[in-house]
């Protein structure tokens, strides 16, 4: 079974593997794989908890803004092609 972590509980567990915790143990008691603690070693790495839940906000933001830009974009071609007809 998938089992979603916080930011929080991932910062958690990199300050300890960064305390001198092996990566083996570590990611048998959390039931996670060393593939993922690495991974979320070079995204989280360094931050806070308040870093990881302002990034988490960021991201969400952009992803509103991508899809803001694709509708309107896609607005623009529908109106340019109206445009180029002749009627």
């Amino acid at each position: 079974m998938k089992r979603r972590f916080t930011e929080e509980q991932i910062i958690q567990m990199l300050k300890e593997h960064a305390a001198g915790g092996k990566a083996g143990e570590l990611c048998r008691r959390h039931g996670i794989s060393q593939t993922t603690l690495y991974k979320w070693k070079a995204k989280y790495g360094g931050m806070e908890a308040s870093d990881a839940k302002k990034l988490k906000t960021l991201e969400s933001e952009n992803a509103k803004l991508k899809r803001l830009v694709a509708d309107l974009s896609l607005d623009k071609v529908v109106l340019q092609d109206l445009l180029s007809k002749n009627w």
